[in-house]
């Protein structure tokens, strides 16, 4: 079942449970361009399922960068460490935000090793950062953190 064939009963589940944010950069959808994406926790090429609990919010940068990974290097262990589970783990255990609040850093070595995977500091995720924070959209309350 592709995500366009998830019901649209538990498409709002998720959305709800994940405060239209994205559960790794925090993007919230009222300011992103285009619908967060129900993300695949678990990729389906990977054995993940359409399970709801393995269904999540991710905005369209996060949900490609991640594509099938599940597994990511922490630098600072030099081991290959499980992805962060925004259904399971809490944000701010693992992240925190820097530079004005336009970066994030990873906390533990699951927090760096997503850091890293998901490029959570692109050049287009840091630009988008600093015109919230000049807004005061930004950073995001702690709903999910």
């Amino acid at each position: 079942m592709s995500s366009s064939q998830i019901s649209e009963q538990v498409r709002v589940r998720v959305r709800t449970q994940a405060n239209n944010q994205c559960g790794y950069c925090r993007s919230l959808q009222k300011y992103v361009l285009g619908i967060l994406e129900i993300d695949h926790i678990i990729p389906k090429a990977k054995g993940g399922t359409d399970d709801e609990e393995n269904l999540w919010l991710a905005c369209r940068l996060c949900n490609g960068y991640k594509g099938t990974q599940t597994h990511g290097l922490d630098q600072v262990t030099d081991s290959n460490v499980k992805l962060f589970n925004p259904r399971q783990q809490k944000w701010s255990c693992h992240f925190a935000w820097t530079n004005n609040d336009t970066h994030i850093i990873g906390l533990t070595a699951c927090g760096r090793a997503t850091v890293l995977a998901l490029q959570l500091n692109n050049i287009y995720a840091i630009t988008v950062r600093q015109a919230w924070v000049s807004a005061g959209w930004h950073p995001p309350e702690d709903a999910n953190g």
